[in-house]
């Protein structure tokens, strides 16, 4: 029964965070969805800036004018509400942590959500200009462009969530390196192999230009660089033997 007690602590401890974490979402979303319609304005502006004057956005559903906003708004307030739901998963995991860990985590939750901000901007001001550019551009003749707003939502949504994640790389290369899996000079050996792989990536990722693959591309490359540079000072030999000297400062922790 005394094992069960934690346990049952813990589960209410990890849904009260989830709670928490939940309702900073709604919060957000209900503070933002009476401009809803404004804000997918905004986030269409890349493409209707680069239509011929006389095409425009359509919606062959007809809920989508009242939905696309609403999830668009939705997804929103979620990316504005990372830092608070990190904070939680952050406060919810810290107890269990040594001081080397917490010195290391903290830092990698706050610059990992500053690096995922950075992504989607980068998506917005510089990718998509050049993205919806080159498809409005590729028309055949006689093809009158009208994106639907759904179809829209759904290709600007999966290049958010990539470019952000692809804005992760240093926080995956310290975290490889720290957790000991490979060190700065194996990645930095390998070096070749990651440069073709980002300008695959890239190709996935992007339309079938060279143009975009590289904007992709290079700034892989850099935030790779950038993640060895950081790499290099934290070392898994320094942070075993600090874990082995509190271990000895608190012999209770064992039994």
């Amino acid at each position: 029964m005394s094992q069960q007690q934690p346990l049952i602590s813990h589960l209410l401890e990890l849904r009260n965070k989830l709670l928490k974490a939940i309702g900073s979402v709604l919060l957000v979303f209900i503070a933002m969805v009476y401009w809803a319609n404004d804000i997918y304005h905004y986030m269409a502006t890349p493409l209707m800036e680069a239509l011929p004057e006389t095409s425009s956005m359509i919606a062959t559903d007809v809920a989508a004018p009242f939905f696309a906003p609403f999830k668009l708004t939705l997804v929103l307030a979620f990316f504005i509400a990372i830092p608070y739901v990190l904070y939680q998963v952050w406060s919810f995991i810290a107890p269990g942590l040594y001081k080397h860990e917490k010195r290391l985590m903290m830092p990698l939750l706050a610059s990992s959500t500053l690096l995922f901000y950075l992504g989607i901007a980068f998506t917005y001001y510089i990718v998509f200009p050049v993205v919806f550019g080159f498809f409005t551009s590729v028309a055949p003749e006689g093809v009158e462009v009208a994106t639907d707003i759904s179809s829209y939502l759904s290709f600007v949504l999966k290049l958010f969530f990539a470019f952000g994640l692809a804005f992760e790389i240093p926080i995956a290369v310290i975290l490889l390196c720290w957790a000991g899996v490979t060190t700065p000079e194996d990645l930095k050996a390998k070096r070749p192999y990651i440069v073709v792989g980002a300008f695959v990536v890239g190709m996935m990722l992007t339309p079938p230009d060279i143009i975009s693959q590289t904007m992709l591309a290079i700034p892989m490359l850099i935030l790779f660089e950038g993640g060895l540079i950081a790499a290099r000072f934290y070392s898994k030999k320094d942070d075993e033997d600090e874990e082995e000297q509190e271990k000895q400062d608190k012999p209770g922790q064992e039994s």
